[in-house]
């Protein structure tokens, strides 16, 4: 067991590593991940909002009560910044229809639940991000469906009522089902061990999922790779940016904006890529856009935590120089 909670660690801590590797081998190697579409694609994704349910307390639900400023800022700049940023984004480089519901895909899901651990490594305040992500994750059967139809529905035709039994199926249950699980036997030594092997569940699937995108596209992947990577890069870094800038004005002290930053910018693409494959099968590029963002957002929260905790050890070592 001691070795498991190793390897989860060690997975959690490179996840954007991890995921990259499973891509370059899905390339190479598509028979490996060829099974993961259709069923087993939900599943796994399903397996991965379970995993983030067995880490929820009442004491997470209860922060969604005792901070709802936080709460309602961060869940409004979700669900704003993102998906019409995406939208407005796809229009100012006149991306091809494929692609620009992709990327509207990802920024109308919740929060990812590695911006949790982003929070933390960066010093950023850990309850209001797990409050975020829940907050943000329990509205997603409603909003997510109902923004894509927003601002996708005009290129495409968006099966709505599709997305949110989806999302209900896959998000909702498995999240609650694992709450439910942590509540009632929380307390016990077997669940301890449970949830300290759960982050590397998440990362495995989150592999799995990005890796059977890759092997069903295979040489397709390059067609219009630097154009969606452009796109989720810059994407990406506006979420961020927004994010923290949102913290500012409404006067949030520096834990909670970086917190409010990372919430924002990072995504559930891995959803994002879940509901591309079961409802925009005929659309390759918008599945390939998500499982893009997959990784992107891996490496950039990890990049955006460790230059926020290089800032406070620079100001740290100022401060000490002059006192």
């Amino acid at each position: 067991m001691e070795r498991l909670k190793q390897a989860s660690h060690l997975l959690a801590s490179h996840t954007a590593g991890f995921v990259i590797i499973a891509a370059i081998i899905a390339f190479f190697v598509p028979q490996m991940f060829g099974w993961v579409k259709g069923f087993s694609q939900i599943i796994i994704l399903s397996v991965i909002m379970f995993s983030m349910g067995l880490t929820l307390t009442l004491d997470d639900f209860k922060v969604l009560a005792a901070r709802p400023f936080d709460i309602f800022i961060g869940a409004a700049a979700q669900y704003l910044i993102m998906p019409f940023s995406a939208y407005f984004l796809a229009k100012g480089l006149g991306l091809s229809n494929e692609i620009a519901v992709g990327l509207i895909l990802v920024g109308c899901c919740p929060g990812g639940v590695s911006s949790n651990i982003m929070s933390f490594l960066c010093r950023g305040d850990v309850p209001f991000s797990v409050g975020m992500t829940t907050a943000s994750t329990l509205l997603a059967p409603i909003m997510t469906p109902a923004m894509v139809l927003l601002l996708a529905g005009e290129r495409i035709e968006v099966p709505a009522a599709g997305m949110f039994l989806t999302i209900i199926e896959t998000v909702i249950v498995p999240v609650l089902l694992g709450f439910w699980l942590n509540y009632r036997y929380g307390a016990t030594h077997t669940m301890e061990n449970v949830r300290e092997i759960m982050p590397s569940v998440a990362v495995i699937g989150l592999a799995l999922i990005v890796g059977g995108v890759i092997a069903l596209l295979g040489g397709n992947f390059f067609n219009a790779g630097v154009v969606i990577f452009l796109a989720v890069l810059v994407h990406n870094g506006v979420g961020y940016v927004l994010g923290y800038t949102v913290g500012r004005i409404t006067g949030m002290n520096t834990a909670k904006r970086r917190t409010l930053s990372i919430e924002v910018g990072m995504q559930n693409a891995g959803l994002a890529t879940g509901l591309a494959v079961a409802h925009f099968a005929a659309y390759p590029h918008a599945a390939l856009a998500c499982a893009v963002s997959c990784v992107w957002h891996s490496i950039s929260g990890t990049l955006l935590a460790g230059w926020f905790v290089r800032r406070d050890e620079k100001h740290e070592e100022t401060a000490a120089a002059v006192g």
